[in-house]
């Protein structure tokens, strides 16, 4: 199993460039399906989410062709025939659970298991499932599976509302319904950039829908959808994340550049709540500069749906709390359990607790190396953030998790001048003991 270590103090100063976004090219990938022939992808980043997804896809019939190297990834729906998402790799990730749309949408028929993904706490396929079934799908659930089928081999479309809204239920209900027989509205829809950035390709492969980017989406069905090239969107997560580093680990009064991204995707609260904290930003067309301030002010936050503060953003902001000098929190309205890397903060002296779903710090003391564990892939990241400023040296393991959503992230940080590497361990190994102090 493979460990990052990382020794504290280098200062990073850049640049950073933004890699391709997960959360969109999985979807883009599950569109694919939805055509008779061979869809493109451009700008799609070497993840293993991207590979697990790929293994998931061929297993229904189509042919999924992968360029690492040019980050251009084929998928060949020509053929269709076994419309089933097997348990041994959608349990790896759950936005496998998107094949349940992009089979009904083309096959009419599905059987996805139910998924798994990161520790930190279930998120209920209820939404998807009652979707479909307002779309017109009959539905059992057998020995873990979601079994779901048309009459008649097409979806007839219809409406229904989320509650609570929810990216992943908005992207498999589009997947249905852009080739059901009727027309199908959805309400409370997410509005997130990634969801955006999937309809359209779905428009350009020819379905017609209205309000992406609204709380209404209203969607006519067509009969077929034409194989389309897409490229797919800057990380919106990678870049704040980038620029929380910057913040936390560039030098004060230093400016390093975040290339490549697109900062109109990260939402406002999160721009004005950085700004709040004296962190200097310049927003440009490619290119955002964060200039650290000789002292951070602590500023409160609660993560909201899109254009509020994103969810994958709040790990890395507890570690910004930790260095600033006064006390702060951070409420997580999304998800009720996602504080499991409070415990290895702590360990790296972040003086933090957690009530419910709201994480109280008091920064300003100094972090120490330790060893530390990921527990899921923002909680990763976050380990990284915090070891790039502890004194000492920091190893981060498991980070399997984040190279599910993280594109060479050590290699990115080494030539922005933080001292990390990748080194392989065993993971029952017992740690070797720390020298002792000679009084």
């Amino acid at each position: 199993m493979d460990k990052l270590v990382v020794n504290g103090g280098s200062p990073l100063d850049g640049p950073l460039t933004v890699g391709g976004s997960k959360n969109t090219a999985l979807p883009l990938m599950a569109a694919a399906l939805l055509a008779d022939g061979t869809s493109r992808i451009t700008n799609v980043p070497d993840l293993r989410d991207v590979r697990t997804f790929s293994n998931v896809i061929r297993v229904a019939g189509p042919t999924v062709t992968f360029d690492p190297g040019a980050h251009t990834l084929s998928v060949d729906a020509s053929t269709i025939d076994h419309p089933v998402a097997p348990y041994d790799l959608v349990k790896k990730m759950r936005a496998s659970f998107y094949m349940l749309g992009a089979l009904m949408g083309r096959c009419g028929e599905a059987k996805v298991s139910l998924p798994g993904g990161c520790a930190w706490g279930p998120r209920p396929v209820d939404l998807h499932i009652d979707g479909m079934k307002a779309f017109g799908a009959d539905v059992e659930l057998e020995e873990g599976y979601v079994v779901a089928s048309a009459p008649g081999g097409r979806l007839e479309g219809g409406s229904f509302r989320l509650e609570p809204s929810s990216v992943g239920a908005t992207i498999n209900l589009l997947l249905g319904a852009v080739r059901a027989e009727g027309p199908s509205r959805i309400e409370n829809a997410a509005m997130e950039p990634d969801v955006v950035a999937f309809g359209e390709a779905l428009q350009d492969m020819g379905a017609q829908i209205d309000g992406l980017g609204t709380r209404t989406i209203e969607i006519q069905g067509v009969d077929q959808l034409s194989p389309t090239t897409a490229r797919n969107t800057p990380d919106r997560i990678e870049m704040g994340t980038f620029m929380l580093m910057a913040a936390t680990a560039g030098a004060p009064g230093d400016p390093v550049e975040v290339r490549d991204g697109a900062h109109e995707h990260l939402g406002q609260d999160f721009k004005d709540w950085l700004g709040q904290t004296g962190v200097d930003v310049e927003y440009g067309d490619d290119v955002v500069t964060v200039t650290r301030p000789d002292e951070l002010r602590p500023v409160s936050i609660e993560t909201a749906p899109y254009p509020g503060f994103a969810t994958d953003l709040q790990a890395q902001w507890t570690v910004l709390l930790g260095l600033a000098n006064g006390t702060a929190t951070v409420t997580d309205t999304i998800y009720d359990d996602r504080f499991k890397h409070v415990p290895e903060l702590q360990r790296l002296g972040v003086d933090i607790s957690v009530d419910g779903n709201t994480a109280t710090v008091h920064g300003g003391q100094p972090l120490r190396g330790a060893q530390v564990m990921s527990t899921d892939l923002r909680a990763s990241v976050s380990l990284v953030m915090a070891g790039m400023v502890a004194e000492g040296t920091t190893h981060v393991l498991r980070v399997y998790h984040l190279d599910r959503g993280y594109e060479d992230l050590e290699e990115k940080l080494r030539a922005a001048g933080i001292d990390i590497h990748r080194e392989e361990y065993e993971e029952f190994q017992e740690p070797e003991p720390e020298p002792e102090e000679i009084a």
